[in-house]
């Protein structure tokens, strides 16, 4: 029975522990980056992409120019190798070795001059893979395998390679320092058939250091160039990037800007709504009101006249002449009284012909209503303008005013009143102060509905209504946007 080690339950349970905590780590990482403006962002990614590219171009134009260089050095080599050692070599394809002759030959001239300078090793091969001649004698003779540099070289390719060295056996050490490798094929002259390979190594200083240069500047070059398309790109990106971040900032304070207006708007439209419906009842307390009025007043009056018709004074034979005129003077005087009264209250519930008046024609009437009905005076400030006021605005206005000062009169009549007209901007301002006793707003009975009425009047139109009151006196004011009613 295998017996389960006792450590496989905890490496179970602590996988999920290291799945968060690489999760842990990577959002950890990516918080930066998201919160980053698009210029760091650029930036980063930019720089290390510009990085990246810069290093696999200048690697590739870098191996570009060693091939390019290698390859001009090898050809010039080869050229002097054709010209100097192929004409010492016999007929390959009639003699398959090289005699003592040959050899010295070859040995006297590759120990001299330019080329035995920077020789280093030769080999002559032919196509079987045997070597017909080497600087080491213990190779001559000796078959090896074709590599692929050899294989390239029997086609008739001419091959270069720096910094290598091909080794036959153990004991074929590598030379040091830069090498040149030259696979050069020799040719037959009448027929251009490929008879055998010399592949010889030289040393290769002044290549390497041409190489060291060439890299050098290559690397300088595509640096510069890429230093400078990156910059030209950090430029155009750090624009755009402000630019973004300016709209973006615009933008947010215009959504700011439009998400508190419409706060507003629905805190408008729950205040007109309410007001709406306030209105109703109010209009229900209004025709009470009215009721009452005709009730109290003029109907009792008639209802008296309406008696005396029907007394023994009018009625009776007999009764003296001057009893009945009597009589009917007071009939009269009581239906006199009740006309009177119901004249009043039209009075109060028709309005003046304001539809065509402007705005301050509606003003002075209500002020001059006012003064006529009660002789009291009342001081005027308007510094507006003619402005055009909405025809619902201008009787809220008039009602306004009306209210306002009848009450002032009604509760305090040796008070002194004044009324001021402001307005700034598309903002009206209109305030009804005096200098009475004043009240408190708490001991207004509930059914009274003078002060609710012009509320409700106000704050149905999207207005503002304000109370203000001390011992020292009352001030009435009232707000209205005259941009936000166009019924002109």
């Amino acid at each position: 029975m295998a017996v389960r080690p006792a450590f496989d339950g905890a490496d179970v349970a602590s996988r999920p522990s290291i799945s968060r905590v690489g999760t842990n780590f990577l959002r950890r990482i990516a918080r930066p980056w998201h919160g980053s403006s698009l210029a760091s962002q650029f930036l980063f990614a930019g720089g290390l992409v510009a990085l990246l590219a810069m290093l696999l171009v200048s690697l590739l134009v870098t191996s570009l120019i060693e091939r390019a260089v290698t390859r001009s050095a090898a050809a010039t080599t080869a050229l002097y190798v054709d010209s100097i050692i192929a004409p010492l070599l016999p007929d390959m394809q009639k003699n398959a070795v090289l005699d003592d002759v040959v050899r010295r030959a070859l040995d006297e001239t590759l120990g001299q001059g330019a080329l035995g300078s920077r020789l280093v090793a030769m080999r002559l091969w032919a196509p079987d893979g045997r070597i017909l001649y080497a600087k080491d004698d213990l190779l001559i003779g000796r078959h090896f395998e074709l590599t692929p540099d050899l294989k390239r070289a029997f086609t008739g390719e001419m091959v270069a390679n720096y910094g290598h060295y091909d080794t036959l056996d153990k004991n074929d050490a590598r030379p040091g320092g830069p090498l040149l490798e030259i696979y050069n094929p020799i040719l037959q002259p009448w027929s251009g058939n490929v008879v055998a390979v010399l592949e010889f190594y030289e040393r290769a200083d002044d290549l390497q250091s041409a190489l060291a240069g060439a890299r050098l500047k290559s690397w300088f070059a595509v640096a510069a160039v890429t230093a400078l398309f990156f910059l030209l790109l950090s430029v155009i990106v750090l624009r755009g990037s402000h630019t973004i971040d300016r709209q973006a900032g615009d933008l947010t304070a215009r959504v700011s800007e439009l998400t508190g207006l419409l706060e507003q708007n629905r805190a408008l439209h729950a205040r007109v709504r309410r007001a709406s419906q306030r209105v109703t009842s109010l209009n229900e307390s209004y025709l009470r009101r009215l009721g009452a009025d005709l009730h109290d007043g003029p109907a009792q009056l008639i209802a008296l006249a309406s008696l005396r018709l029907d007394s023994e004074a009018l009625l009776a034979d007999g009764r003296p002449r001057d009893a009945r005129e009597s009589e009917v003077e007071q009939i009269r005087t009581s239906l006199g009284e009740a006309l009177q009264e119901i004249r009043t209250l039209c009075h109060g519930l028709v309005l003046p012909h304001i539809e065509t008046a402007d705005f301050r024609d509606v003003v002075s009437r209500a002020i001059d209503a006012y003064e006529q009905r009660t002789g009291s005076k009342v001081e005027r400030s308007m510094d507006t303008a003619d402005i055009p006021v909405p025809l619902s605005q201008r009787i809220c206005v008039y009602r306004f005013l009306q209210e306002a000062l009848n009450n002032g009169y009604r509760h305090c009549r040796e008070a002194h009143q004044s009324v001021v007209i402001e307005c700034r901007g598309t903002k009206l301002h209109i305030s009804v102060s005096d200098d009475g006793h004043g009240f408190d707003p708490d001991t207004v009975e509930a059914g009274s509905i003078g002060i609710a009425g012009m509320r409700e009047r106000i704050e149905s139109l999207g207005g503002q209504f304000d109370l203000y009151t001390s011992p020292a006196g009352t001030k009435l004011a009232m707000t209205l946007d005259i941009e936000e009613n166009h019924e002109w």
